[in-house]
This record gives structure tokens, sequence and C-alpha cells, in this order.
């Protein structure tokens, strides 16, 4: 896309974004519709309408490109280009009335070799009315203002956010490395959204964020962010899996980190 282009996408992302906080904030402390329940994760009827919301705007502005989605799939998300959504990022908090949940938008274009990269992305925390933005080849940003990640160089000095899941399997993975690092960062922290995580490496407020299991959907717009305000961000694919591996920091500390193999 043409600069110009990828103007027009973040302005379209950021009002679709703002406009599913809005019915995000409205329905905090209502009782929520439950579609679908598992051991450690929640399905609302809320994630699905604001899906619905943000395509509609989406399409608006840009009819031809598909949707890549947590709640599901529009279009030939193949093509050159596609948005990746995540409605709600953080349902189980949203769930329990914890107001530490957003909106992850992201606009995907398939390079030569056949992968996708980020050019857009939008982070929207309703709750605090803060939204990171960030587009190839531009600054990050929060509420507009330039933002770059923490210039802390030493373990004992972070705070490191990390996310797994509850599966037998992940738990075996996860906690080893859990118990490394918590013995050698200041403080270490779960907080339940990983897009959230994802924007408060790129600001400073967390220096890094690892998690062995999370969806294109969750990462998608937080690992451009980061990586425009200066950061890095290390993904793997799992085999046979749609899942992807990931550690993203402030970069000076990346090395010290353990892969979530």
């Amino acid at each position: 896309m043409k600069k110009s282009e990828l103007k027009q996408a973040l302005t379209a992302a950021i009002r679709a974004a703002q406009a599913a906080g809005k019915l995000m904030r409205q329905n905090l402390r209502a009782t929520k519709k439950v579609n679908a329940t598992t051991s450690h994760d929640i399905k609302l009827d809320l994630d699905v309408r604001c899906q619905q919301l943000i395509e509609k705007m989406l399409r608006r502005a840009f009819p031809k490109i598909s949707l890549l989605g947590e709640e599901g799939d529009s279009g030939a998300i193949n093509e050159q280009y596609r948005w990746v959504v995540d409605p709600i990022a953080g349902t189980v908090n949203f769930a329990y009335g914890i107001p530490h949940a957003c909106v992850s938008i992201a606009l995907q274009e398939r390079t030569k070799d056949g992968d996708y990269q980020t050019t857009v992305g939008v982070i929207h925390d309703p709750f605090t009315d803060e939204t990171w933005t960030a587009t190839s080849g531009e600054p990050a940003r929060l509420n507009g203002d330039v933002i770059r990640v923490s210039p802390r160089k030493e373990l004992k000095e972070c705070i490191v956010c990390v996310g797994f899941a509850k599966s037998s399997h992940s738990l075996r993975r996860a906690l080893p490395h859990f118990i490394w690092m918590a013995k050698r960062v200041r403080k270490m922290r779960m907080m339940g959204a990983a897009a959230l995580g994802l924007a408060y490496v790129a600001s400073g407020r967390f220096d890094a964020y690892i998690e062995r299991g999370v969806s294109l959907w969750d990462i998608a717009a937080g690992g451009l962010i980061i990586e425009r305000a200066g950061g890095k961000c290390w993904t793997e694919a799992i085999p046979g899996r749609q899942k992807i591996r990931m550690v993203a920091s402030n970069g000076l500390i990346h090395d010290q980190l353990p892969l979530p193999r």
C-alpha cells in the first residue's frame, strides 16, 4: 500500500477499534450472554457483536479486504491484504467484570515468499481510553504521542509478563521458565490479555512478554507496535497447531530471556 493508503487504513482501524471499545465499556458490568465455555476460556455473544461491528466499519472503508478474526473469517484470507482482528482480547477478564481487556486490529500484507507482515497495528483499551498505533516505517504512538520501549538492561530491574494455557503439557513446559525468571527479575505479571501485554512493553511499562501458545490475532498488531517502538518480537509457529510461540521485549534484555520451546 502507498503511504496515503496506510494512513487511511490506520484511521479506519482506529475508528473501528474505538467503536467496539465503546460497546465493551457499556457492557462491562452488564450480565454477559455466554455462547461457549471451556476449562480455560469463555466465548461471549459480545465477542461476536464486536467483531461484526468492526467488520462492518472496515468494509465500509476497504470493501475488498478480507478479515481473519477470533470469531470467524470473512472473505479469502490468503489474498494480498487481510485484517486480523481480536474483538475482545482478554475475554475472561471482561466476562468477570475486570477492566483489563482491549480491541486489537492489524492489517497484513502478503510478502513475495507467501508470508504475511503487519503494516498497520491498533490496540485500544476502552477502560483507560488509550489507543496504541503503528504503521510500517513510522514510530509507534500512544494517543498520538511517540512512545519507546524501556531502557532497562538488567533482568533484576525488569517486569516480565507471561501467559500460558492450563493444559498439562503447557504447564509442564511453561512453569520451569516462570520459575527461572521469577528468581531473576524484579516482578512477574500475568494479566490475561496478550495484546495489552504487548502494548505495555511498547510503552515501557513492561520490559518483556512471553507466551508459548498465542494465536495470530493476539499478537499481529502488538508485534508491529513493539518493533516500531524500538523493541523486538520473536515468533515461531508451533508445528501441527495454529498457535505461535512468542518472546517480545525492549530488545536490550532479549538475549537473556528463555525461548518458550
